[in-house]
């Protein structure tokens, strides 16, 4: 258990990460932790809770700095605007320069894995681009190289066992899935850490599925035979539009897929383990568990 009493914040407080990083503070930590969101009406609970709640919109830049004012570690949660371009980047880069106004010490970012030039994933820049804004701000900072969430192989159960087929783009590509409450205890970890050292790190799981063991996994949790179906990019991208998706989030959507195919979220890294001390949750373990509380 921390015992630093600094003053921590998290944003995107109102969340499915964020809520899991307040979560952990509240049982894990015992100095004063602000939580901001676009509706704090939404966290009265938090607030029960001892948590300070605070309006923070990063549209409106204006209202970030009081926001982000008493914080001397920040948790900066990346934003999910990725249907209009450069949006999410002036959304970030806003909490940054606001951060950097308000006194705080030490960001914590949620980035995406290998977010660099060259990626398929056409997401990416984003991330990118507010890591450069980070380390120009002059703040210390810790950023999280995200890979791909569990969370998406576990909506897959139940339709890929009607069908009896996975369909993905990833080719002969593989994934190092992690689940989002492993991504939460690592942010969380690195938050509530006294640490100030400038650190890259890559969250991963503990291991990479291709498209042939995804649908071997998701056979063996469905309980039903599942054979995997490659698509290409075009064909994902038309699948998704047939589910009513606008063309420019199916296209963001696909070059994950793209990404996968180039074997770029393929790499298993051991910073999870050395952030926590703990080991990440296998896709076995996580898919029977979903499986289970469904």
């Amino acid at each position: 258990m921390s015992t630093k009493k600094e003053t921590l914040l998290v944003t995107g407080a109102s969340g499915n990460l964020g809520g899991l990083v307040l979560e952990w503070l509240l049982q894990n930590y015992e100095g004063s932790v602000i939580a901001t969101t676009r509706h704090p009406e939404k966290l009265s609970d938090l607030a029960d809770r001892g948590v300070i709640v605070r309006k923070a919109d990063f549209n409106q830049p204006e209202s970030l700095e009081k926001a982000f004012t008493g914080a001397s570690r920040m948790l900066l949660i990346s934003t999910d605007t990725i249907d209009v371009p450069d949006i999410r980047l002036a959304q970030q880069t806003h909490a940054v320069q606001a951060a950097a106004k308000a006194g705080v010490k030490h960001i914590v970012y949620t980035s995406f894995f290998n977010p660099e030039p060259g990626t398929a994933n056409i997401t990416a820049a984003d991330h990118l681009a507010t890591e450069q804004a980070i380390k120009d701000s002059g703040l210390t900072y810790t950023i999280l190289r995200n890979n791909l969430y569990g969370e998406n192989l576990a909506q897959a159960v139940v339709p890929a066992a009607e069908r009896g087929q996975y369909a993905s783009a990833i080719g002969e590509g593989k994934i190092s899935y992690v689940t989002r409450q492993d991504c939460a205890l690592a942010a969380a970890s690195a938050l509530a850490s006294s640490n100030t050292e400038n650190r890259l790190l890559k969250i991963t799981g503990p291991e990479s599925l291709s498209g042939q063991d995804i649908a071997k996994l998701l056979s063996e949790v469905a309980g039903k035979p599942v054979v995997y179906v490659p698509l290409n990019n075009a064909q994902l991208v038309g699948m998704y539009e047939s589910f009513n998706m606008p063309k420019p989030i199916a296209e963001a959507l696909a070059s994950f897929d793209a990404a996968s195919a180039k074997g770029e979220y393929e790499e298993i890294s051991e910073d999870f383990h050395m952030l926590t001390g703990k080991a990440p949750t296998s896709m076995k373990q996580f898919l029977y568990s979903f499986m289970t509380s469904s």
